[in-house]
């Protein structure tokens, strides 16, 4: 078995100050329930697709903690942990202490995953694990994690073939877990642990389309008496395009760095229509102030992502001065009339689809 491609595993030690009165030596199981997704870690190793990280929290599937190594250091025989359940499966770890020479072992603790009692699965069963393997430096009061960088496969056709185990031949060096200095072995105790974790592929996406010149895109709002209006903003009716509702707003007295000399126009993105997803949504359009007297319209190309949020407004502050639009020659200011109109020529709309 290769050492670092059979492995999901994690070791973790439970440090246990317990005093050895005769020549037995304890083994004590321990199944915790506590998950890893706050993991603030931690002095990152890489080497040929495999991790090493010192972390603090400890592993959320087993830990079997041995108080009494020196009884069994020279040993060759593999310890079978007892069966623990993770994600759904059940599972034993398996420990060499001296070892797994098949698997380049010499010098180092290997450990490894077992998948039990999968007589009871059905037919063609797969299922792919994020697996990290533990051992416990009570000294550091931290667990170094071993895991591979992809994810480990269990099948029904690799346990036909007998490959039933993921794990490392070389977790740990003895040289390294023997050294007192490093503080992996205290009162001679030390502890070793696994997290298991089912990776399932996603069998949905978000998935973000550009409509260009979506329909019913344009928008015309005439404002009346504009000469009464007060120093304040004034916002147009709600309009649907794509997802969204939409709306212009402006002041007729000038805002920003336009004020009091030019007059602004901006589109606000609002609420969505029923059933959309609600995410960012992608606005381009072209704000104008209509020539009401001929095709010499003042335009603003604007481009942005709307947030979430309603009344975020995207414009300028100066689409004409006041004294051109107050030139009633012009044509952009008639019977005390303006007319804007938003051409949306570009929206985003986003589904949930299957991947």
């Amino acid at each position: 078995m290769d050492s670092q491609k059979r492995s999901l595993g994690f070791l973790s030690l439970a440090f246990l100050f317990i005093t050895c009165s005769s020549a037995e030596f304890l083994i004590q199981q321990v199944t915790e329930g506590r998950g890893t997704e706050n993991n603030s870690s931690y002095n990152l190793q890489a080497n040929l697709g495999v991790t090493r990280v010192l972390r603090e929290e400890r592993p959320s599937s087993k830990i079997v903690t041995i108080a009494g190594y020196s009884v069994i250091k020279e040993r060759t025989e593999v310890y079978e942990s007892s069966v623990f359940e993770a994600a759904g499966y059940k599972w034993r770890l398996v420990m060499y202490m001296n070892g797994n020479k098949n698997d380049g072992g010499n010098g180092y603790i290997s450990l490894y995953v077992r998948m039990e009692e999968t007589e009871s699965l059905p037919y063609g069963w797969e299922v792919n694990v994020d697996l990290k393997l533990f051992v416990h430096n009570p000294k550091q009061h931290k667990y170094l994690a071993v895991t591979v960088v992809d994810y480990c496969r269990w099948s029904s056709q690799e346990i036909h073939r007998g490959e039933k185990e993921w794990g490392f031949g070389q977790l740990i060096s003895l040289a390294t877990l023997q050294n007192a200095n490093q503080g992996y072995i205290v009162q001679d105790t030390c502890s070793f642990g696994a997290e298991i974790l089912i990776v399932k592929p996603a069998e949905k996406q978000e998935k973000v389309t550009f409509i260009s010149n979506p329909p019913n895109n344009v928008f015309t709002w005439k404002i009346l008496r504009f000469s009464t209006l007060e120093d304040k903003f004034y916002y147009s009716d709600d309009f649907l395009v794509g997802d969204r509702y939409w709306r212009l707003g402006f002041n007729p007295k000038g805002d920003g760095d336009g004020r009091p000399h030019a007059l602004p126009i901006y589109l606000y993105a609002q609420g969505f229509r029923p059933n959309a997803v609600v995410t960012n949504t992608w606005g381009a359009v072209n704000l104008r102030l209509k020539n009401q007297r001929s095709s010499n319209h003042r335009q603003l190309y604007s481009a942005a992502w709307y947030p979430i949020r309603s009344d975020y407004g995207v414009g300028v502050n100066n689409i004409i001065l006041m004294k051109d639009l107050k030139d009633t020659s012009k044509g952009y200011l008639v019977n005390d009339a303006i007319v804007f109109e938003a051409e949306m020529v570009k929206v985003s709309v986003t589904n949930i689809v299957p991947v």
